[in-house]
């Protein structure tokens, strides 16, 4: 069963909205215009519309059969990201952003375009028993907006069996997907460490105790985290990605600041990483003679899928692309994902699909990067498909 004859026919629709969102990016809980384009198109398709978790969150609701005016019967969720980054984009084309510095470089575009179209093609054939919530998420990156609309009471307002989340993949071909059960992405935390030592003259460092010098040898032995503190059979990241100190080339500052993030797949090893780091830290520095605060937050848990959602959504997915497009067991990647807290919350599935090659820099987070709208008719499919087997007819 292919892409949705009636999906393609609003192709030209689709790519509109896209690229209209696409031009007007706003970052997180600043989503106020994409959230009002996509409360009015879900108005106008004739669904229900709930605004205001998270902000600029905005829930569609559509209930088909047997689930009646009155509701009851079965409910899924369906979600897509809203929001755009912090990037200056550098792509040439008319739709490119008109919003300096603000870009949709991870395809949230796209995410809440194929969701819209698959909300139009339900609303249109309610070919499907029971209810489904359309859930666009504002703050996906960095900020957790998924975290807060669970926190503001999602499920309790809109109660489902099942939640369901999709991501563009440069890199992986147009037209296939890639999903796996257990961990399909990692946590995400962040760290900083201030080292503090006794500033001196750069020609007499001995009159001093060296804040760079003990924070560099820090960023060093923070490896041995993953390399000697972690099981083999885990997979730990910790990179130190900032380094902050000094105002010239001849003072050795009094203090140095260190900031960096870090990742796993499993919960139990996530627990372990923030005092490994202090334990750390603190012995370079009294090595050294100086002395650190390490601030840790706990930003993201690993996105573990469900096994029996998982094999829905492949199945699903094979429905539209074939089976020999749907990798089952794909590779988990180190990035994260806020879509982890409804998945805490409710059993689902994340997966991925193809957004083609990541040519000329059409990679994510990056300033040439570009949602493939060829993309998204496979992608609203997909979500038509999942509500039509999940909320089958007579099943």
């Amino acid at each position: 069963m292919p892409i949705v004859n009636r999906i393609a026919e609003f192709h030209r629709d689709m790519t509109k909205w896209r690229q209209d969102i696409h031009a007007h990016p706003e970052t997180a809980f600043e989503e106020h215009r994409t959230s009002e384009i996509v409360a009015t198109t879900l108005e106008s398709f004739g669904i229900e519309v709930h605004r205001g978790l998270a902000g600029t969150g905005v829930v569609g609701t559509l209930r088909g059969g047997r689930a009646g005016k009155n509701g009851g019967g079965r409910a899924i969720g369906l979600r897509a990201d809203m929001d755009a980054l912090h990037i200056h984009e550098k792509n040439g084309f008319d739709h490119k952003s008109q919003n300096q510095g603000k870009m949709h470089a991870c395809g949230h575009d796209g995410h809440t375009t194929m969701l819209l179209g698959a909300a139009r093609y339900l609303a249109e054939t309610k070919n499907f028993d029971g209810t489904v919530h359309f859930i666009f998420q504002p703050a996906e990156e960095n900020e957790g907006g998924g975290r807060v609309m669970v926190e503001q009471g999602l499920f309790e307002k809109f109660p489902v069996e099942a939640v369901y989340g999709m991501h563009n993949m440069p890199g992986l071909p147009l037209g296939q997907f890639a999903v796996r059960p257990g961990p399909m992405m990692a946590s995400y935390d962040i760290f900083e460490i201030e080292v503090t030592g006794r500033g001196s003259h750069g020609a007499m460092p001995h009159q001093g105790i060296d804040p760079v010098v003990t924070a560099a040898q820090i960023v060093t032995a923070l490896q041995t985290i993953a390399s000697r503190n972690t099981s083999p059979l885990d997979s730990v990241v910790v990179s130190t990605t900032q380094i902050h100190g000094g105002d010239t080339w001849n003072v050795i500052p009094d203090a140095v600041v260190l900031r960096g993030t870090t990742r796993s797949f499993r919960p139990e090893v996530q627990a372990t990483i923030e005092p490994a780091i202090r334990r750390i830290a603190e012995g370079v520095c009294a090595a050294m003679g100086a002395t650190m605060t390490l601030r840790y937050e706990r930003r993201y848990p690993p996105t573990v899928n469900t096994a029996a959602e998982t094999r829905i959504a492949a199945d699903v997915a094979a429905q539209v692309v074939g089976e020999s497009n749907v990798d089952r067991d794909a590779t988990p990647t180190m990035g994260s994902e806020d879509f982890a807290f409804m998945l805490q919350a409710k059993p689902g599935c994340y997966i991925f699909v193809g957004n083609g090659p990541g040519d000329g820099g059409c990679l994510l987070h990056n300033p040439n990067y570009d949602f493939n709208d060829e993309t998204l008719p496979i992608g609203a499919s997909y979500w038509a498909r999942m509500v039509e087997t999940v909320l089958a007819k007579g099943a």
